[in-house]
């Protein structure tokens, strides 16, 4: 239940923080916004604010990754992979047993009814740095 309350503020997090830089110019001006060098909303009292919220966002961003990282392993616990399989239950006998052959088509009662062996073809060698041809083929 913490883990998945987490995990949410993480995610609201992490969507604050890739507009909050999205919304910075990267001359260092935010939101490119004009008037006096005085006040709240200017272009550099916005940078500032961008600025700081930035900070702080990126902080609390690292921070639940490490929080969550270290309530996940513990929700797991010390446990491996082999203590959740059911190592215990196995047969050791039936591991090295060979596989039980699958049922075939039946074979064909007559020779007509077979079909022709299959053949390959017979290789042949040609090195073309001696000037070596192949040996024709008689059908």
């Amino acid at each position: 239940m913490l883990l998945g309350i987490l995990l949410t503020i993480h995610v609201i997090v992490c969507v604050s923080l890739i507009a909050v830089v999205l919304l910075q110019r990267s001359e260092g001006g935010a939101l490119g916004m004009g008037g006096s060098n005085t006040g709240f909303m200017t272009a550099r009292g916005a940078g500032d604010l961008l600025t700081r919220t930035t900070w702080i966002l990126g902080s609390v961003f690292f921070i639940l990754s490490l929080v969550l990282t270290l309530l996940a392993g513990r929700e797991r616990g010390a446990s491996s992979v082999v203590d959740r399989v059911k190592v215990e239950g196995i047969d050791p006998n039936s591991l090295n047993r060979p596989a039980v052959p699958t049922p075939t088509a039946p074979a064909p009662t007559s020779p007509s009814d077979a079909p022709a062996p299959l053949t390959a073809p017979t290789p042949q060698v040609r090195n073309p740095f001696t000037g070596d041809q192949p040996a024709p083929s008689n059908p």
